[in-house]
């Protein structure tokens, strides 16, 4: 199935912690994620991309408390998190204060991430967000392919 080729995929892709861009630029994934992760808005980061495509996508499990302080300051209704994960104001926000630390990090082009999905629950071996050894499970498959075009 999609899925797990996807998983398979994923998986032996960032065995070495690096992959390489359809415009032939090698990405270290690791190194953005801790970049990333100095962002207000995120608890964890997972970036990926891939040879067939010319740009990175991330999926991002927000910080709550963070993400609903900006959605009260900009009066955005929501009923739950999940609800404003969804919320194109809130990806569009996280994504611009990614820009900005990537910026302030001197990431190259190539290296900023073009789109983002927001998960509101961490990565954890109990949501099967996490594997056994701790890489990105099978689950956030269903997250990566809802995600739009970069």
């Amino acid at each position: 199935s999609l899925p797990k080729l996807l998983f398979l995929y994923l998986r032996t892709s960032r065995k070495k912690n690096i992959f390489k861009l359809a415009q032939g630029e090698y990405i270290a994934p690791e190194k953005i994620e801790n970049v990333y992760a100095k962002c207000k808005f995120i608890a964890q980061c997972f970036v990926y991309g891939d040879s067939f495509n010319s740009c990175l996508v991330a999926v991002v499990a927000v910080e709550p408390e963070v993400l609903k302080s900006w959605a009260a300051l900009e009066g955005i209704q929501y009923e739950d998190l999940r609800q404003l994960c969804s919320d194109p104001r809130a990806r569009a926000a996280v994504l611009a204060d990614m820009d900005s630390i990537g910026k302030e990090a001197q990431l190259r082009g190539f290296e900023f991430v073009k789109a983002v999905t927001l998960v509101a629950e961490p990565f954890t071996l109990e949501n099967g967000l996490l594997t056994p050894t701790f890489k990105v499970g099978p689950s956030i498959l269903f997250e990566w392919i809802e995600m739009q075009e970069c």
